[in-house]
């Protein structure tokens, strides 16, 4: 079994999930120097979404792969051609943007992207399975971590907004059984957390970890923007605040696709706070 995305925060636990549950397992990355940070049983190969050519080796003998996708939308296309002419099944990481909920539903380029390349799945012979996780736990490592481990307050647009972040793990692991289990084929799975959380909610649960008040103060749209210049793209700055403000008000949309693929029950958020305090008191 093939995971693209490698190192990235999903891909790197489904790597685990599969060698946990004995299967073979290789890692598409696109540098070479990745290998170092993979398990010794993984079969490691360099290759890269833009370069369609170059995931041959790695596609050549896989049975499955699971596809993240990290680059511009042009090789899609030739990438989908060489998976439909190598491999058996894909598991597609996308996004909800058929969920009719005001959060996923506004201007989104990369769901955009995703729904162009589940058509491309969709028009081959492979057996394929799409999940949809909404808003990932780990986002709050990039937005709230830094000014958490430097004992400021959370400066924060919409702290009223309401999501239910899932626990990357949860993701991962259904990721993972989808690839190797047959009974999953055919299905579309949006992954979501157990509850309904508003930002500045899940800042203070990440202080409930810390066993410290920590303080929230809301931010506006537009010094969001110009926080963000530099860092993220103006497309996906606008879509986040977008995604944000209509979500004020609105309970988040819940789904029971973990536990109806794991049979077990998505960890809380608070769960997720308590695993990760480290990450709020160390590094950068």
């Amino acid at each position: 079994m093939l995971v693209t995305g490698a190192t990235g925060r999903i891909g790197r636990v489904v790597i685990d999930q599969l060698l946990d549950a004995g299967a073979p397992v290789r890692a598409l990355t696109h540098r070479s120097g990745a290998a170092a940070t993979l398990p010794s049983k993984v079969e490691v190969f360099t290759g890269d979404l833009t370069v369609p050519e170059s995931l041959d080796p790695a596609l050549n003998g896989a049975g499955a792969v699971f596809l993240v996708w990290t680059a511009p939308p042009q090789t899609a296309e030739a990438v989908v051609e060489r998976l439909a002419a190598h491999v058996r099944r894909v598991v597609f990481l996308s996004s909800p943007h058929r969920t009719p909920h005001p959060f996923f539903q506004q201007p989104n380029p990369m769901a955009v992207l995703h729904a162009d390349i589940e058509r491309l799945i969709a028009a081959t012979r492979l057996e394929s399975t799409i999940i949809r996780p909404g808003m990932l736990a780990s986002n709050s490592l990039a937005w709230w971590a830094p000014a958490v481990r430097a004992g400021e307050v959370v400066r924060w647009p919409y702290g009223a907004a309401e999501t239910a972040p899932v626990d990357d793990r949860d993701v991962a692991a259904v990721a993972a059984r989808t690839l190797y289990q047959d009974e999953y084929v055919g299905g579309d799975y949006v992954l979501t957390g157990p509850e309904s959380l508003t930002q500045a909610a899940q800042v203070a649960l990440i202080g409930e970890a810390l066993g410290r008040r920590i303080a929230f103060e809301e931010m506006t749209p537009d010094e969001f923007r110009s926080l963000s210049e530099g860092t993220a793209p103006g497309s996906v700055v606008d879509m986040l605040l977008a995604a944000w403000s209509a979500a004020v008000g609105q309970p988040a949309y819940i789904t029971t696709a973990v536990a109806d693929v794991l049979g077990t029950a998505p960890r809380a958020f608070r769960q997720w706070a308590a695993d990760h305090t480290t990450a709020f008191t160390e590094g950068s």
